[in-house]
């Protein structure tokens, strides 16, 4: 495996590929976060800050890439489509289940479970989903949009799980918390803004 040291990169200077260069020529060009570079192994040239040796070296923060971010009705709607999804498949099977149960008692009890066992499947499913490769449910894979972190990162399980949880603050503020997309410039909802996630459109990220 070639050492840091060995590791030479092709660099745009003025808009025209230069180098090979060493991790010390590099760092004589003073190189910013945005400089363009390439490897051998790479197939394409990245910014500088997109490179994890790079910005282990020369202190480069990773930048988001994110252009363009997920609006209040596409989340609205995709969330309408993930509740009609999740409802129906546990209506399914609240209504498969009372086929072989006996008694109005068993009955009713099965039909007011639902009233317990949706909001916990629609919690799992939206943590699993938004952690996922996808990084969204079906409903906001519909809408073109996704989770991520602020840098656009797929999400794992524990902060998906995070940011499902937090949504409670915005349920508790009277559901002012989703409004307050509308007065932020990343459009994040405070469940957002908490568990620190992006809402985008996945083809731009």
């Amino acid at each position: 495996m070639e050492s840091s040291d060995n590791k030479t990169y092709l660099l745009v200077v003025n808009g025209k590929p230069e180098g090979p260069f060493t991790i010390a020529q590099l760092k004589e060009f003073k190189i910013k976060p945005g400089s363009f570079v390439k490897t051998e192994a790479m197939d394409d040239y990245k910014e500088a800050h997109e490179v994890a040796e790079l910005r282990q070296l020369f202190g480069f923060h990773k930048q988001s890439l994110i252009q363009y971010y997920g609006s209040f009705d596409q989340r609205l709607l995709a969330w309408a489509l993930d509740l009609f999804l999740v409802s129906t498949v546990c209506v399914i099977v609240a209504f498969t289940s009372s086929l072989f149960v006996s008694g109005k008692i068993a009955l009713i009890a099965i039909t007011f479970s639902l009233f317990i066992v949706i909001p916990i499947v629609n919690l799992i499913y939206h943590i699993v989903m938004e952690a996922s490769a996808k990084q969204g449910t079906y409903g906001k894979q519909l809408l073109k949009i996704i989770v991520c972190d602020m840098q656009g990162e797929r999400l794992t399980i524990a902060h998906a799980t995070g940011r499902n949880f937090a949504k409670i603050f915005s349920v508790l503020t009277l559901f002012m918390g989703y409004l307050y997309s509308f007065f932020n410039k990343q459009q994040q909802c405070l469940h957002d803004v908490i568990a620190g996630t992006l809402v985008v459109k996945d083809r731009l990220v």
